[in-house]
C-alpha cells in the first residue's frame, strides 16, 4: 500500500503514551478488573422468512483471512445448509445441484463483483432403486463403490465476461454417517482437497459449523437478565462447506496486491425456479441467499425486508433507503437500551456506516458528507492506490486487508482488542463475531469503550472443537447425535467425544478491563501508519488455531 496515503505516525513516544493513557483510564473504569488473554478457536441460519424453508440454500457464513501457514495466499470460506444433525440418515446431506454457489470480489470499491468463483454440483447416485443405504459398506476411499451416494463440482473463476474452469469433476467430501462405515474420515477430506489450476487449492463438502455462538442472544438478549449464556447453540451440528485458497495477486485489483491490498467479500447463492423477488412464473435463475458481514441481515433490517435484502446486491444497499436507515438507526441498541437500562448510542450512526458500507478508513466517504468517525486506515477500498475516489460506491461487503500480517497470538475480539488481522479485517473461523458486533452496535468502535455490562457477550468464546492448522482449517464433522440423554433420561446438553471430535469443553472467556479492547482499536489507526503493513514479515502464528 502507498503509505502516502496513510495517517503520518506521531512516533514510537506518543503512541505509547496514547495507548497508556488509554489503558490507566479505562482499567481505573474497572477497578483494575485483569486482562487473560485467551486464542479463540457465525451468522446467516435461518436469517430471513423465505429462505428459512430452501436450507440447502441458505448460505450461512462466510470467512476471509489471510492463510495462515501459507501467507502469499487468502482463503476463503463458505458455508450453506445449517443445523445438520450427524445422525441424519439415511439421505445425510448434499449440496443443492440446481444451484450457483458464488464467492464474489469487489477490488476497486465498485460495489460490483470484478472477480466471482463459482462452484456448481453433480450428483452420482449408484443407488438405483436398489437399496436405501448411504454407503454398503466400509468407506475407506473416496472412489469406494460402498459409497453409493457421492458428489461432484466443477469451480469457474468469472471475470467480467470472460471465465475459465479451475477444478473440474472434483470430488465432494461425504457426509460423515459414522465411525463404522467412516472410520477415517480425515483421509476422505484429505483426499477432497485438490489443486487448483493456476495455483491454490480447493475444498467441498461437510465440515462441524464454524459458527460459535449462543443463540439465546434472541429471547429477549440472553433472557432479558443476561441468564441465558454460555451455550454453544450450534455444537455438533454440521455444514456444507467450500474453501479456496488462492494467491493474493488473483484477488487484488490489477493483480496488485501490493497497491491495492484491501477487497471486499460476499458470497450469494442462485437457483432456478425459487424466486424471491422476480414476478411469479418467471423460471430465471434467481440470488436466494447473500451474505458479506456476518449476522447483518439478522439484526439490521426488518422481518419485512430480509427477504429482499437476500435478492438484492451490495451495489443496490446505497439506494436501499429502508436499509440505510436501519444502520444510521439500528434497532438493536434500542432493544438493548429498553431491557437493560443501557443508553443506546446517539444516532445518526455513521461508525456502523463505516464498518458495513465503506470499510474504516479516514477519508471513508460517509454517506451525508460528515468525517468518518472512526479515524483509522484499515479495510476500504478507498485505500487501494489504484481506486478512483468517484467511483466507490457504500456496499456491505466483508472487506480485508491482505497486507496486514498474520497475528503471532491471535484474540477472539480482533480489532477491537487491537489484533488488526481479526474481524471486521476480513473474518477468521476463531473470531467471536458476536461479541465484537454487540460492542460494535453499542458504540464501541467509536467511543473506545466496551460497555462493561455486555463485556462477557454470550459466554461462547471458543468454538466446540478446534480448528486445523492447515487447509481448509475447519474442522472435521461430527458424527456423534447433538442430543444426548443422561441417566436421568434428560438431554445432557453436550456432545461427547467422537471420530468427528464433537467433545464439549469448559467454555474460556476473556476478560476484558472494561473499554480497554477498544481503546486499543482507536490507537490502530496510529499503529496501521508506523510503516507499510508488508515491510515486516508476518508472524508465525495461524490466526485460525
Amino acid at each position: 500500500m502507498d503509505t502516502s496515503r496513510l495517517l503520518r505516525s506521531p512516533g514510537p513516544g506518543a503512541l505509547a503514551s496514547y495507548a497508556g493513557a488509554a489503558v490507566l483510564a479505562l482499567v481505573a473504569t474497572t477497578g483494575g478488573a485483569g486482562l487473560a488473554t485467551e486464542v479463540a478457536d457465525a451468522s446467516s441460519h435461518r436469517e430471513a422468512p423465505l429462505i428459512s424453508g430452501d436450507p440447502k440454500v441458505d448460505n450461512t457464513d462466510v470467512y476471509a483471512f489471510v492463510s495462515p501457514d501459507k501467507q502469499d495466499t487468502v482463503t476463503l470460506v463458505a458455508n450453506w445448509l445449517p443445523f445438520q444433525e450427524p445422525n441424519g440418515g439415511p439421505n445425510f446431506y448434499f449440496f443443492e445441484t440446481n444451484a450457483n454457489h458464488d464467492i464474489n470480489i469487489d477490488n476497486d470499491g465498485d460495489a460490483v463483483a470484478d472477480v466471482t468463483y463459482r462452484w456448481v454440483f453433480e450428483t452420482i447416485d449408484n443407488r438405483d432403486g436398489t437399496t436405501f443405504l448411504y454407503n454398503n459398506g466400509v468407506v475407506n476411499n473416496l472412489d469406494d463403490p460402498t459409497l453409493l451416494f457421492r458428489q461432484t463440482y466443477t469451480l469457474t473463476e468469472i471475470r467480467g465476461t470472460d471465465s475459465r474452469v479451475l477444478v473440474e469433476d472434483a470430488p465432494v467430501a461425504p457426509s460423515n454417517v459414522g465411525p463404522a462405515s467412516m472410520p477415517n474420515y480425515a483421509r476422505l477430506r484429505d483426499q477432497a482437497v485438490v489443486p487448483v489450476r493456476g495455483g491454490g487449492q480447493s475444498y467441498a463438502g461437510q465440515a462441524e459449523d464454524p459458527f460459535f455462538l449462543d443463540l439465546r442472544v434472541f429471547d429477549l438478549i440472553y433472557g432479558a437478565n443476561l441468564s441465558e449464556r454460555g451455550q454453544d447453540t450450534l455444537a455438533g451440528y454440521n455444514v456444507q462447506t467450500v474453501a479456496l485458497q488462492v494467491p493474493k495477486s488473483d484477488l487484488a485489483l490489477n493483480g496488485d496486491d501490493e497497491r491495492n491490498p484491501v477487497v471486499g467479500i460476499w458470497s450469494a447463492t442462485s437457483k432456478q425456479g425459487m424466486q424471491m423477488t422476480a414476478p411469479k412464473g418467471n423460471d430465471r435463475q434467481a440470488q436466494v441467499s447473500r451474505l458479506g458481514n456476518p449476522l447483518v441481515n439478522e439484526l439490521v433490517p426488518a422481518a419485512n425486508q430480509k427477504d429482499g435484502f437476500n435478492a438484492s446486491t451490495p451495489a443496490d444497499d446505497a439506494k436501499n433507503q429502508a436499509l440505510v436507515d436501519r444502520i444510521l438507526k439500528p434497532e438493536l441498541p434500542q432493544v438493548i437500551q429498553q431491557i437493560y437500562n443501557i443508553p443506546a448510542p446517539a444516532t445518526p450512526r455513521n461508525d456502523l456506516v463505516e464498518v458495513f458500507l465503506t470499510g474504516i478508513a479516514k477519508n471513508a466517504p460517509t454517506l451525508d458528507g460528515s468525517t468518518p468517525p472512526i479515524q483509522a486506515d484499515l479495510n476500504s477500498q478507498i485505500l487501494n492506490a489504484d481506486v478512483d475516489p468517484r467511483e466507490f460506491v457504500p456496499a456491505e461487503e466483508l472487506r480485508l486487508n491482505m497486507s496486514v500480517p498474520v497475528t503471532a497470538n491471535p484474540n477472539r475480539l480482533g480489532v477491537l482488542a487491537g489484533d488488526l488481522q481479526g474481524f471486521p479485517n476480513g473474518r477468521r473461523l476463531a473470531d467471536d463475531v458476536l461479541d465484537i458486533e454487540l460492542q460494535v452496535f453499542e458504540g464501541a468502535a467509536q467511543t473506545g469503550q466496551l460497555v462493561p455490562a455486555l463485556a462477557a457477550g454470550d459466554k461462547v468464546n471458543t468454538n466446540n472443537v478446534p480448528f486445523g492448522r492447515t487447509f481448509p482449517y475447519v474442522a472435521l464433522p461430527s458424527n456423534v447425535a447433538v442430543n444426548q440423554i443422561d441417566v436421568d433420561g434428560m438431554p445432557s446438553g453436550g456432545v461427547p467425544g467422537g471420530a468427528g471430535g464433537t467433545a464439549p469443553r469448559p467454555v474460556g472467556w476473556i476478560r476484558l478491563a472494561g473499554g480497554l479492547g477498544a481503546a486499543l482499536f482507536l490507537g490502530a489507526g496510529i499503529f496501521l501508519t508506523r510503516r507499510r503493513y508488508r515491510a515486516d514479515p508476518p508472524g508465525p502464528s495461524a490466526s485460525t488455531n
